[in-house]
C-alpha cells in the first residue's frame, strides 16, 4: 500500500494524512495536543476556544451509545491565550500543521481571540466554530444567517489584515434552502474551507431500565455523534460540495469509524475527513488503523490519491 497516497492540502496546508482529530475530541490539554503530533494524524486542531478557561458543564456529560455518543461537553477549555501560546512548542516537535478552533461565548469575544491568534505565525489557520449546540443559553450562529453574516465580516477583516487562513465549523443543515442561504454567504467572504459538521443538537437517549437520561446537563439533551449522525453529514459535505465547488473546501466529520467511512465522506467531496467520537472511544491510534483501511480500500478499488475520487459520487438516472 505504498503507492497509496492519502496526503491533502488544507487551507495552503500540506497534510501527509486527510484524517484528523475534530475540535472537541482528545485536544484540550497539552498533553492530549502532543499525543495528536505524535499520532498518524494529519494536522493537529484544538479544542474549541473562549475567552476565559472554561469546566465546561457538570458531568456525566458525554455517553457512548450503541451507534454513537451523546454529549454535552459545554466547550471545557483552557481559553485561547493557551492555545495560543503551545503553538510554538508544538511546532518545536511536529511537522504538522496546527489549526485553532475558536469557539468565543459573544460577538466581542470573537473578535479578541481572532485578532490575538491571527498574529501568531505558528498557528497555520483558525477555524472558527459557528455551531456548538452545548452552551445553555447559547443560540448556535451558524442557523441565524444575519448575525452569521455580521460576525464574518468583522472576523474577516481581522483575518485578512493578517493574512490567516479562516475556515468555518458548521453546524447540520436539513433544508436545501438553508444549505443554499449559508453557502451564498459563505461565497462573499474569503473562507478557505468549511468542516460539515457539528454534532446534531439536543438529542434525548434514554436508559429504559433507570427509566432516566444519560448525561446531567441540560436535562440530558447533548449532541449526537458517531454513525447516528453520518448520513446527515455526508448530506452536508456533498450540498456544500455542489454549492461551493472547489472554490471552498469541505472538510468531512461525522460518523467516521472505519475508512470506508473516510472514503464515503471523500467521495462525497470532502478534501480532509475530521475524527471525533472513535478518537474518544479508541484513543489517537484510530488514525493509524482507519489510514490503513481507507488505503487498503483506495488499492482495491485501484485509485493511488484521493484526488483520484474526490466529489465523483454517481448519481441515478
Amino acid at each position: 500500500m505504498d503507492m497509496v497516497d492519502i496526503s491533502a492540502s488544507i487551507a495552503g496546508q500540506k497534510l501527509q494524512s486527510c484524517l484528523f482529530n475534530a475540535a472537541g475530541a482528545h485536544c484540550v490539554t497539552r498533553g492530549e495536543l502532543f499525543d495528536l503530533g505524535k499520532s498518524r494524524a494529519g494536522l493537529i486542531l484544538s479544542k474549541s476556544c473562549t475567552l476565559e478557561p472554561r469546566k465546561g458543564n457538570p458531568e456525566p456529560r458525554y455517553k457512548d451509545l450503541p451507534y454513537g455518543s451523546i454529549n454535552s461537553m459545554g466547550l471545557p477549555n483552557q481559553g485561547y491565550l493557551f492555545y495560543g501560546k503551545i503553538a510554538k512548542e508544538l511546532k518545536q516537535h511536529f511537522s504538522k500543521p496546527y489549526f485553532v478552533s475558536v469557539s468565543g461565548l459573544s460577538f466581542e469575544d470573537n473578535l479578541t481571540i481572532i485578532e490575538h491568534l491571527s498574529q501568531i505565525k505558528e498557528i497555520d489557520a483558525l477555524e472558527l466554530n459557528l455551531s456548538c449546540p452545548n452552551i445553555p443559553g447559547k443560540p448556535q450562529v451558524g442557523y441565524d444567517f444575519e448575525q452569521t453574516e455580521k460576525l464574518l465580516d468583522a472576523v474577516c477583516k481581522i483575518t485578512e489584515m493578517r493574512k490567516k487562513p479562516l475556515g468555518l465549523k458548521l453546524p447540520p443543515y436539513f433544508d436545501f434552502v438553508h444549505f443554499e442561504q449559508m453557502a451564498e454567504i459563505i461565497q462573499r467572504y474569503p473562507v478557505k474551507f468549511v468542516t460539515c459538521v457539528n454534532s446534531i443538537g439536543n438529542a434525548l437517549f434514554i436508559d429504559p431500565e433507570e427509566e432516566q437520561v444519560v448525561i446531567k446537563p441540560k436535562g440530558g439533551f447533548g449532541g449526537i455523534g458517531g454513525y447516528y449522525v453520518k448520513p446527515t453529514a455526508l448530506a452536508n459535505v456533498r450540498k456544500f460540495y455542489e454549492l461551493l465547488g472547489n472554490r471552498i473546501q469541505i472538510i468531512g466529520c461525522g460518523g467516521v469509524k472505519t475508512g470506508i467511512d473516510a472514503f464515503e465522506h471523500i467521495l462525497a467531496g470532502a478534501s480532509a475527513v475530521q475524527i471525533a467520537t472513535a478518537l474518544v472511544q479508541e484513543g489517537p491510534g484510530c488514525f493509524a488503523r482507519i489510514e490503513e483501511e481507507l488505503k487498503e480500500f483506495m488499492e482495491r478499488k485501484g485509485y493511488e490519491k484521493i484526488e483520484d475520487f474526490r466529489g465523483r459520487l454517481k448519481v441515478m438516472d
